[in-house]
């Protein structure tokens, strides 16, 4: 596929990614992972509300890594800040961004190999994300990685009551052991 063939994609398309002109229909998520997704959301929409920050955003959108051959991806969430929202009015329209979010977080799938997550972290450093986060469910642990000259250097893998590092979202007070909570009510029975 070719820039023009993804601008005529189907709308009713949404949950893809592009790899090198082939599209890549993305697996529907499982329960565990939209708790997450959400538990995550809420907690850095307050904080970023509160502080008036920018905005968090959830997936499906798309990315653009390269028009040539088309590269897309579609972060489970991401964080624009005010400085990369110069005109929201006009942002809100639009059905993907050519230019890197601050913070990009991604619920790792049981179905993700190493290699397919390598070249995810190098798509988002070509774009030019300053901050990955990488959620392991199964593990209930969440990595940082922050963009350097040469790539991406974790800051660590963090759980339970520890408090997950941002450079971008500085002052957050974030524990995995919160996140994670959900996953207890799930597994108890208790989802409501």
């Amino acid at each position: 596929m070719d820039w023009e063939g993804y601008l005529n994609l189907p709308e009713d398309l949404t949950h893809y990614e592009i790899i090198d002109g082939e599209v890549i229909p993305l697996a529907s998520p499982t329960l565990k992972h939209q708790e997450i997704v959400l538990t995550l959301a809420e907690r850095l929409r307050q904080f970023t509300r509160a502080k008036r920050l920018g905005k968090v955003l959830t997936a499906p959108f798309d990315f653009v890594i390269r028009r040539a051959p088309v590269r897309t991806r579609q972060p489970d969430l991401f964080f624009l800040s005010r400085d990369r929202l110069h005109d929201w009015a006009q942002l809100q329209e639009q059905p993907r961004l050519e230019f890197a979010p601050d913070l990009v977080i991604e619920i790792l799938s049981p179905s993700e190999t190493y290699t397919y997550w390598s070249e995810k972290l190098q798509d988002y450093f070509v774009l030019g994300v300053p901050e990955v986060w990488l959620v392991d469910v199964d593990k209930r642990a969440i990595e940082v990685q922050v963009r350097e000259a040469w790539g991406y250097r974790s800051l660590g893998w963090f759980a339970g009551e520890q408090v997950v590092p941002s450079r971008v979202l500085a002052g957050l007070e974030l524990k995995p052991a919160e996140v994670f909570a959900v996953l207890d009510e799930l597994e108890g029975g208790q989802a409501v």
